[in-house]
């Protein structure tokens, strides 16, 4: 008999190159921000609200859709989503770069915000289906480090292009990195084992993806049209009630895109309430970062993306360090998510006397937190669902990242806003975010549980929903005739 084909492996090279898109998709989500001032400027001469609808449309687009482009990778390919992805952002980064008037170039940064929806959780899901068990956590250290390098990749980008280029280089210059990233995927990154009891549930994604767009609609717009005003409160309805009804309708289908029942499990919770938080305050954070170091240090834009470079010490040399931790999963993620907490508290006390050494003593201290903290969190997510649907759980992880982030922005502006001034403001925000971050280290800490504990009792449900005759929904997609084979599969703990 012929021997069967060698299972690929986790090498390097692919590591690099799926770290790569990574941080190219994310450094995306900051690098607009830095440019508001040349955009308002510039020929397209966009008015406020599309300036804001400019740098929020790609992190609509790209939150609403990450959990079902994660199950489209699972289930076709995660190598075919990734590359897909490229093509993607690469197009709206095009359409941007040539647009003559706002309507496209938000449309543009539509589209890309829908090429990074696939590129994150397949880049993810391939990690862990190549890694094993006893590299997992190694593997999500190095994805969740390309996402603090991405953060610091579009200040950087995104400053250096303010002064020295144009918004429209910024843009041109995804075209050829795109193109050379996917030649890299093409050639390096090995294709995976699809999965055919991922399901795609197109009344689903419908249901969950127009109520995760809603809610982040009036998560982004609630500072600039008031918490109280018709159209908020209309957008938060509508969240509300499609969340609602794609949770009755996953409950009742026996092809869901995921089982909602999954979030019974305590650890899962935990995980996915840590995320939220670390990037809650991680956000509020950037969102004052610029503003101060401009504002109210007189630093240029360029400085500015360079001045933030203390964020990134932490992130790269910390979750090399966690990784070794990754049995321990509790202290490791509640010791970072309170160092984040504890490091706003400190950036809350600066003013324009405060000297830039110390400012960037507190940035250390929050980038150790969310280099420590992150690994064990994403790794979290991951094993709380079958391997199999490793893209559906990154997509459930960023959407957390996301959403929590989305938050962090909007509570410090919110704050902000009542305040004449951002010298006046910024230590308030900060300390209200800061104490948001600790409260929820309590809460995540706690639900986290001993080790195992949690994914233990998602994996017993699981299992008893697929093994009792005409179990409905099933977290993988299975009905009744798999039962079997699903009731002996095994998730892998923490």
């Amino acid at each position: 008999m012929p021997s069967p084909a060698p299972t690929p492996v986790l090498t390097r090279a692919v590591v690099f190159v799926l770290c790569a898109c990574v941080l190219v998709a994310q450094s995306m989500v900051a690098a607009v921000n830095l440019l508001i001032p040349q955009l308002a400027a510039s020929s397209p001469h966009p008015s406020h609200t599309q300036l804001l609808w400019t740098v929020d449309a790609y992190v609509i687009v790209f939150a609403g859709l990450l959990v079902p482009a994660g199950a489209l990778g699972d289930r076709y390919g995660r190598k075919g989503a990734l590359l897909a992805g490229l093509a993607l952002f690469a197009a709206g980064a095009a359409t941007s770069a040539l647009a003559p008037q706002p309507a496209l170039l938000i449309a543009g940064r539509g589209v890309s915000g829908a090429g990074a929806a696939l590129i994150m959780p397949a880049t993810m899901s391939v990690m862990v289906q190549l890694a094993g068990p006893e590299r997992r956590a190694r593997a999500m250290a190095s994805w969740t480090l390309a996402i603090g390098l991405g953060g610091l990749a579009g200040n950087l980008g995104g400053g250096l292009a303010g002064q020295f280029l144009s918004w429209r280089a910024l843009f041109a210059l995804m075209l050829p990195l795109s193109a050379l990233l996917a030649l890299a995927v093409a050639v390096t990154v090995p294709r995976t084992a699809r999965s055919p009891h991922s399901n795609l549930d197109p009344l689903g994604t419908v249901l969950l993806t127009g109520g995760l767009v809603a809610v982040l609609f009036g998560i982004i717009e609630g500072p600039e049209h008031g918490w109280t005003s018709p159209d908020i409160l209309a957008a938060f309805a509508a969240g509300g009630l499609l969340v609602a009804a794609f949770t009755g309708h996953a409950l009742r289908s026996r092809t869901a895109l995921f089982d909602p029942r999954v979030f019974a499990a305590p650890r899962l919770r935990a995980v996915t309430l840590g995320m939220a938080t670390g990037f809650f305050g991680l956000f509020a954070l950037f969102y004052v970062n610029s503003q101060y170091l401009q504002g109210v240090k007189g630093y240029g834009a360029a400085l500015t993306g360079v001045a933030i470079t203390p964020l990134v010490a932490g992130m790269t040399l910390v979750p090399r360090l966690a990784a070794r931790w990754a049995p321990y999963p509790r202290p490791v993620i509640g010791g970072g998510l309170a160092l984040i907490g504890l490091g706003l508290l400190g950036v809350s006390t600066a003013d324009a006397g405060t000297p830039y050494p110390l400012y960037a003593c507190w940035l250390l201290v929050i980038s150790a937190g969310m280099g420590l903290s992150m690994p064990a969190l994403t790794l979290g997510v991951v094993t709380s669902l079958p391997p199999h649907q490793a893209g559906l759980g990154s997509g459930l992880g960023t959407s957390a990242r996301e959403l929590g982030a989305a938050l962090g922005v909007a509570v410090t502006g919110t704050i902000l806003s009542a305040h004449p001034d951002l010298t006046h403001g910024m230590g308030p925000a900060l300390r209200t975010v800061a104490v948001v971050v600790l409260a929820a280290t309590v809460v995540v800490v706690t639900g986290h549980g001993g080790a195992g504990k949690g994914t233990a009792t998602a994996r017993t449900a699981d299992t008893a929903r697929t093994a009792a005759p005409g179990a409905m929904g099933a977290p993988d997609g299975t009905g009744p005739t798999a039962a079997g084979k699903a009731g002996r599969r095994r998730t892998p703990t923490v």
